[in-house]
């Protein structure tokens, strides 16, 4: 594509020279250059973009964006653009690359702290239901008619070229209707920034991420751009109510319903324990999944699920209310969606060898996630409730000793393990762990274990499991990698639990996967 063609709705405030060569690929990564590409340079939390300009220019770059000043830049020999933010004009040129596919389709986001998957894939289960064809991004992958592709090691909103590049494959296979989970990294980072969002949903706002947001209005405040965004669409062809769906029950309700009514948008809201739009009760629980019924303007009518835990009751609710009050689709398409979705990778997914106890994997990697996943797994059987699970390095430090908290409240053994520690001492992390957990009545040794390599912790936990008892493994769920260092080694908690429940049985099953964490477990050389 023209160079100038390819800015022409982003706003350049200097340009030298102006030059307008042809464009053969749009990169922010130095290092993934080809000749021919626009290089992106985009300032980063470690890392700038505009100092990898020159390695950009190697590689064969023909032009390059950034947000330092274009005098910076006279001497090189290709043209430079600047403009005000580098990230919100890359979400630009990765829409007019593909040909601005959000146009074309209505599309619903789903943000918040804990549920967003989950909500995400009951959306789409609802439209699929209602005849609809209907494409899928998440955290997990992107579902494009019946094409599956991973996104990422990983969770977090793909970048803006690649959710583009899935919105453009959309487009072309037919697809009318998209649901996009957006974390609140994406929202920030401006990577949905040009996704042209008709109905914005959110699940919750609790603690997480307040390294990176600063404190818990920041974090609000990212997850509000979902909103914004809404009021800024374009009007599609397809007809859809620009609405914001909000949860009754969850803190963040009042400072959020004031953001949806600045923006001027029709605001929904859902929830259990306080009155709202569409609300519910008499929930039932259990290890067949959940029912209740839905309270909503004297309309009201039943919904079940075959996921597991009371808080699903809430993700429902969201699902139930964006479909019926923004697309306005039938109550019994909206039941048959819902009683339709069997599970969620690594979502309460349970690992069954036919052994007396209930073992799940769960990703519940924040206090708030941790606790309804406990909660949930403490119905799930008689005995007692295992808990295995660790927390990630380079982030939020306060989670650390507030999910050994909720873990030291609500289960009978905590054992506490390695989860990405990334550059940071795994026995210091888990040291912190370990006093929160102290803090609240464990005794070390007695009901609360540190064993730093995560296979070992999930045998200690299958071990230590008698009839009746609930092993819970969280916070990795169904993602492929545990970062040790700066390097991703290949992981999978299903395939973890599978292996130690195998040895315990004594048959076969995979070998545990490794981490370096083995190398000094014990009874090693």
């Amino acid at each position: 594509m023209n160079l100038t063609d390819l800015i022409r709705e982003v706003d350049i405030v200097s340009a030298r020279p102006q030059d307008s060569p042809e464009i053969t690929g749009i990169s922010m990564d130095s290092r993934e250059v080809a000749p021919g590409d626009l290089y992106v340079a985009v300032p980063g939390g470690r890392t700038d973009g505009h100092d990898y300009i020159a390695q950009a220019l190697a590689a064969g770059a023909c032009a390059v964006l950034g947000s330092r000043p274009a005098r910076d830049y006279s001497g090189i020999a290709v043209p430079y653009l600047q403009v005000e933010d580098s990230r919100a004009a890359l979400a630009l040129l990765a829409a007019a690359w593909y040909g601005f596919p959000a146009r074309k389709l209505v599309v619903i986001g789903v943000t918040g702290t804990d549920g967003k998957t989950t909500t995400v894939n009951l959306i789409h289960q609802i439209l699929a239901a209602s005849g609809l064809k209907a494409g899928l991004i998440s955290t997990v992958n992107a579902v494009i008619g019946n094409r599956v592709m991973d996104t990422g090691f990983h969770v977090t909103t793909p970048e803006a070229m690649d959710i583009q590049y899935y919105l453009a494959e959309m487009v072309k296979a037919g697809i009318t209707h998209v649901v996009l989970e957006a974390t609140s990294h994406g929202l920030a980072q401006k990577r949905v920034a040009t996704c042209e969002f008709d109905i914005g949903v959110v699940t919750n706002i609790t603690h997480e991420h307040l390294d990176y947001h600063g404190d818990y209005q920041g974090y609000l405040e990212a997850k509000a751009e979902l909103f914004r965004l809404v009021g800024k669409s374009r009007l599609k062809g397809t007809p859809v109510k620009k609405l914001a769906v909000l949860n009754r029950d969850d803190r963040s309700y009042p400072g959020l319903k004031r953001i949806v009514e600045g923006v001027g948008i029709a605001l929904v809201d859902y929830g259990i324990d306080q009155p709202a739009d569409y609300r519910a009760v008499e929930v039932q629980t259990g290890s067949t999944g959940i029912q209740f019924e839905v309270v909503h303007g004297g309309k009201d009518f039943p919904l079940h699920s075959v996921l597991l835990g009371e808080y699903n009751v809430s993700n429902c609710l969201a699902a139930a209310a964006a479909c019926l009050e923004g697309l306005g689709l039938d109550i019994e398409q909206v039941q048959r969606g819902i009683s339709g979705l069997s599970g969620i990778p690594g979502r309460m997914e349970l690992v069954n060898l036919s052994q007396d106890f209930t073992t799940v994997v769960d990703f519940a990697h924040t206090p708030n996630a941790l606790g309804r996943a406990l909660a949930a797994g403490r119905e799930l059987g008689e005995g007692r409730l295992i808990a295995v699970f660790g927390s990630a390095g380079l982030r939020d430090r306060a989670k650390r000793r507030m999910m050994a908290e909720v873990a030291a409240e609500l289960a009978d053994i905590v054992i506490l393990t390695a989860e990405d520690p990334r550059v940071e001492s795994l026995s210091e992390i888990l040291e912190e762990m370990a006093r929160g957990a102290i803090g609240k009545g464990g005794v070390e040794g007695q009901d609360i274990f540190r064993v730093e390599d995560r296979g070992e912790a999930i045998r200690k936990a299958v071990q230590l499991a008698e009839k009746g008892d609930v092993v819970m493994i969280c916070g990795k769920g169904h993602e492929q990698s545990m970062c040790f260092g700066e390097i991703e080694y290949p992981w999978d908690d299903r395939t973890a639990a599978r292996a130690a429940l195998a040895e315990l049985l004594g048959e076969e099953g995979p070998d545990m996967p490794y981490l370096p964490t083995q190398d000094n477990a014990p009874g090693k050389a």
